[in-house]
């Protein structure tokens, strides 16, 4: 089954390159583009992708919040942030808003394709110790948030998962639990966090991450 992407950039000459890309793989389909946050949301909910590349910088706002509307609107949706340059503060803001990835424009073609596909089939471009440093975000921000505080240190690794926008099979792989002992804890992290929905936990931590 060929994997639906859209493609949500300011630039047109950047689009034409991605959409050339894209339509040249036998298993992909570009099946919509956008040049704004609004336009993004909006074309997502109609066109409902299997993966999103979205500029981390659009003229209407910021790709990372349109990412946590995406994903809250259709959790199964995948997100890889695209920007021209490294910045830590929108890695990070776009790891809890539940993006999959993050690449560079420079990135080779190649690695563009390969990072849709991996996505796509549910894994995470992120690199461990990228994690590792959210979850430090989190421990330092126990004594602002007294229900962070509330949570154990597994407690918080499983939130992480959630909002890297993982799968209960996915986030006991990672962390050597059983799906059914993540689905437990999940539950029970929604509930001290007072939220209803696992797709909540990425707008939570947005709202909650400590500053740099």
């Amino acid at each position: 089954m060929s994997i639906r992407v859209l493609i949500c950039d300011d630039h047109e000459v950047v689009r034409e390159g991605l959409r050339g890309l894209i339509s040249r793989q036998a298993g992909m389909s570009v099946v919509g583009e956008a040049g704004t946050v609004a336009e993004a949301i909006d074309a997502a909910g109609r066109a409902k992708p299997d993966v999103v590349i979205m500029d981390v910088r659009l003229p209407d706002g910021s790709g990372v919040e349109a990412c946590r509307s995406i994903r809250e609107a259709r959790p199964e949706t995948k997100v890889i942030m695209l920007t021209s340059y490294a910045d830590d503060e929108a890695l990070f803001a776009s790891i809890i808003a539940g993006a999959s990835g993050y690449l560079l424009k420079q990135t080779r073609g190649q690695a563009v394709v390969d990072a849709i596909t991996g996505v796509a089939a549910g894994r995470s471009l992120l690199d461990p110790d990228v994690t590792g440093k959210v979850l430090e975000r989190l421990r330092e921000s126990r004594a602002e948030d007294p229900a962070l505080a509330s949570l154990t240190d597994q407690e918080r690794k499983v939130l992480v998962g959630l909002a890297e926008g993982k799968t209960n099979r996915e986030i006991g792989e990672a962390l050597f639990l059983s799906e059914k002992t993540v689905k437990n804890y999940v539950s029970r992290i929604l509930d001290k966090l007072g939220l209803s929905r696992r797709a909540e936990a990425a707008a939570y931590m947005a709202k909650h991450k400590p500053r740099l």
